[in-house]
C-alpha cells in the first residue's frame, strides 16, 4: 500500500496516540502515518498565532507523504487552527471539536454538558460555541485541566494513586456540582485518566472521548467520499516525531494499549 493510501494524524505530542488506538480499531485496514510533535510540545500554553504556525507545518509534513486525510488528534489545535486548516488543506480535514460536539448533542438528556481541556482550548470556547450552535438550549460548563496532561506523561495515572485522586477533584468538583450528565474530555491525553475521572464523577455522567468520535467520524468522511481503503489486510502504521524518539518508545505503549513495536523516526519539522 502507497503512503498516498494512509490517513494522516497530528498531535503536540503523545495525546493523539489515543486517537490512533481509535482509528486502528475503527479502521482496521487504513494505513496510518502519526506525528508528534515531541520537541515542541506542550501546545495549549502557546499563543494563537504560534499554535496556528506549528499546526500548518505539522499537516504540511502529513502532505509530504500524499496522505489522503488529515486528522488534528489534539484539543488545542482544532479549536485554534481548525478553520485555518480546513481552509488551506487540499485533503479533508477533521479536527475533535465537531464530532465530539455532535455525540455530546446527541446523547445529553439534562442538556448539561461539561468540557474539560488544555488552557488553550478552553480559553478559545470552541466545543461551547458549537455545542450550543447545534442546540442553544444546552448549558455548557468548562473547566482547563492543566496539570492532567503532566500527570498522564509522567504514569501518574492510577484511580487509587492519591495524587490522582487530589487533581481530578481539584479540577472537577466544580462540574459534578453543575449536575452534568455528559462530560466532554477535550484533550486526547485525557482518556488515559479516564478510571479516575468516572470514579470521581459517578457512573450517571457519560463520558465522550474525542479521539474513538474523530475516528467514527473520518470513516464515514472517507466511506462518502469513495476514499477507504479495499485493502483486507491490516496495515502497519508509521510513526514520527520531532525530539528523540526514545522518550515516545517508552510510554507510547500507554496511550496505544498495545506493545509499542514499530519503528519511530525523528524529522525536523522546522522544514515545513
Amino acid at each position: 500500500m502507497s503512503s498516498r493510501d494512509a490517513i494522516g494524524v497530528f498531535d503536540s505530542g503523545l495525546g493523539g496516540l489515543t486517537a490512533v488506538k481509535e482509528f486502528l480499531r475503527v479502521l482496521p485496514n487504513e494505513k496510518i502515518i502519526y506525528f508528534g510533535d515531541t520537541g515542541r510540545v506542550p501546545y495549549g500554553t502557546r499563543s494563537r498565532d504560534t499554535i496556528r504556525k506549528y499546526a500548518f507545518q505539522d499537516a504540511q509534513f502529513l502532505l509530504s507523504h500524499n496522505v489522503k486525510m488529515v486528522v488534528a488528534a489534539c484539543g488545542t489545535v482544532s479549536s485554534v487552527a481548525g478553520d485555518l486548516l480546513r481552509e488551506k488543506l487540499a485533503v479533508p480535514y477533521t479536527g475533535v471539536v465537531n464530532p465530539t460536539a455532535y455525540t455530546a448533542v446527541r446523547v445529553t438528556k439534562n442538556r448539561r454538558v461539561g468540557i474539560i481541556g488544555t488552557a488553550a482550548t478552553v480559553n478559545s470556547h470552541s466545543y461551547k460555541l458549537r455545542l450550543q450552535k447545534l442546540n442553544p438550549e444546552i448549558k455548557v460548563f468548562e473547566q482547563a485541566c492543566p496539570l492532567f496532561v503532566p500527570l498522564v506523561e509522567n504514569g501518574i495515572i492510577d484511580p487509587r494513586d492519591v495524587i490522582t485522586q487530589s487533581v481530578v477533584a481539584r479540577y472537577l468538583d466544580p462540574l459534578r456540582d453543575q449536575g452534568i450528565d455528559t462530560l466532554i474530555l477535550g484533550c486526547t491525553h485525557f482518556p488515559i485518566l479516564r478510571e479516575a475521572i468516572s470514579d470521581f464523577m459517578g457512573e450517571k455522567v457519560r463520558l465522550i472521548d474525542s479521539g474513538l468520535e474523530t475516528a467514527v467520524y473520518a470513516a464515514k468522511v472517507l466511506r462518502e467520499q469513495d476514499l477507504l481503503s479495499d485493502n483486507p489486510n491490516e496495515q502497519t502504521p508509521e510513526f514520527f516525531v520531532s525530539d528523540t524518539p526514545d522518550g515516545f518508545k517508552n510510554v507510547a505503549g500507554l496511550f496505544l494499549g498495545r506493545d509499542m513495536e514499530h519503528t519511530v523516526t525523528q524529522i525536523d519539522i522546522e522544514q515545513y
